[in-house]
């Protein structure tokens, strides 16, 4: 996930409600299996556990 590091990447998340959702996020940092970013859909800062993002790609053409 480094390599995402100031990128936009779409995700799978599996939420700690047991929900999967996903999201388009930008990654701010990486650090101790968790990645702090912003939501773009809430357009809000959020934080994610590594173990929880059960995919992730680069979004194609969109910019924050």
């Amino acid at each position: 996930m480094q390599k995402y590091i100031g990128k936009t990447i779409e995700i799978i998340y599996l939420g700690s409600d047991g929900r999967i959702t996903q999201r388009q996020i930008e990654v701010n940092s990486v650090s101790n299996g968790i990645i702090r970013a912003r939501c773009l859909q809430r357009n809000a800062p959020r934080i994610f556990k590594l173990e929880n993002i059960l995919a992730a790609q680069p979004t194609a053409g969109r910019a924050s």
